[in-house]
């Protein structure tokens, strides 16, 4: 597990930077900075119950991380029901096993990259959604936000399967009310959530006398096949409880082409988790990640991600060499992970019971290669005792 350099006291500058580092954008900025000489910035971060975390969640693991080394309160909002309502990702039967799986795999996450979990609050979604007051809200603001509005802000969260249903509408309004309900200042999500956060910005006050909350959003991490890294997408993913073996082979197969940047997977990830990570281990806190380049025998730093666009334009900082880079970075961050899994026999359950397809533990993994080798010893046998012509194709 790691652990954060000893803290410097920030001004209240260096905080509001460090808040809004590595985001694509930030609504009403002026709300945090108007905040920060006064008290602690609170602020929360959802994200519902679906599929199993992956690496891209490393992102928003880092940025809460920065967010408490910059003194805000955090919460981290375990959406179950909003979950069920995007075209029920997750069935109701399944909805306390993934909550609790991913309060699991979250925490394990933050503590992989140095947070204090003391520092921060895990919320569950329908502790309070299910409450006859937050009902009498999301009915108040049904009356104020049309049906186009609404089903508009989830148009980029929500999965599409045909006309629009009514819980497409309905999850937005809750994740506007989430934010009073949290008691917050500001809300983090990814860039997708931004038509979210505009009807938030526009309609809260007006509509329910609620006070008007920043938005800060990050960009969305290019997964490894291109496109947006995704749960449902296996080969875009690395899981978080993926072997070393399996993220090598994963990284390997990666796209990523030579002095081409954008929608770079490889090239995004030391962004936004490598060198910012580097940059909270540090005691000066400044960012510093060494690799030798091509054709050089000695390690050069990167202090900055203009300096790795720099010399992946220059083909010095190759794409073998980038991956391995993250190859050895996700490894790392990932075996405390792991090993807290393997060490957690309710856990393994909790896996099980949530999904279809868990990870199995190494035990399991041990006799699944015993019992493919078996099986392929044996077709090998019966295909040479048969004369099989695929034996020599």
């Amino acid at each position: 597990m790691a652990t954060s350099a000893p803290a410097r006291t920030l001004t209240d500058e260096e905080k509001f930077d460090l808040i809004v580092s590595n985001t694509q954008e930030v609504m009403r900025p002026d709300i945090i900075r108007a905040i920060l000489p006064v008290r602690p910035l609170e602020i929360f971060w959802g994200t519902a119950t679906t599929g199993r975390p992956h690496a891209a969640y490393f992102v928003p693991a880092i940025k809460i991380a920065q967010f408490l080394r910059a003194g805000c309160k955090v919460k981290v909002l375990l959406a179950d029901l909003h979950g069920f309502l995007d075209a029920d990702k997750a069935p109701e039967s399944t909805l306390e096993n993934r909550a609790m799986y991913y309060e699991r795999v979250i925490g394990a996450l933050l503590r992989s990259v140095g947070v204090d979990l003391n520092n921060l609050q895990f919320v569950r979604g329908s502790s309070y959604q299910l409450t006859p007051a937050f009902s009498r809200d999301l009915l108040r603001l049904s009356k104020r936000v049309s049906v186009h509005d609404a089903v508009k802000a989830s148009s980029e969260i929500v999965k599409s399967t045909g006309d629009p249903v009514m819980a497409d509408g309905i999850y937005p309004m809750m994740q506007l009310l989430d934010e009073e309900y949290l008691g917050v200042d500001a809300e983090f999500g990814g860039i997708d959530q931004r038509k979210t956060f505009a009807l938030a910005n526009d309609t809260i006050a007006k509509a329910m006398g609620f006070k008007t909350r920043a938005h800060l959003m990050n960009p969305m991490v290019p997964g490894l096949s291109g496109g947006k890294m995704s749960s449902s997408i296996p080969k875009s993913k690395v899981d978080l409880l993926d072997e070393p073996a399996t993220i090598k082979k994963k990284i390997a197969k990666a796209v990523c082409a030579p002095g081409q940047v954008e929608g770079n997977g490889i090239l995004a990830f030391i962004q936004h988790v490598l060198l910012p990570y580097s940059q909270l281990q540090s005691p000066d806190g400044k960012a510093a990640i060494s690799v030798v380049l091509k054709d050089q025998s000695e390690a050069s730093i990167f202090t900055s991600f203009t300096e790795v666009k720099d010399a992946y334009k220059a083909d010095d900082l190759t794409p073998q060499i980038a991956k391995k880079l993250v190859t050895e970075g996700l490894i790392k961050l990932t075996t405390s992970i792991r090993n807290e899994f393997e060490a957690d026999s309710e856990w393994q359950h909790l896996a099980q019971a949530a999904y279809d397809n868990p990870v199995p533990s190494h035990t399991e993994k041990g006799k699944q290669r015993k019992d493919t080798k078996k099986k392929q010893k044996a077709e090998h046998i019966d295909a040479a005792e048969e004369g099989s012509s695929m034996t020599s194709q």
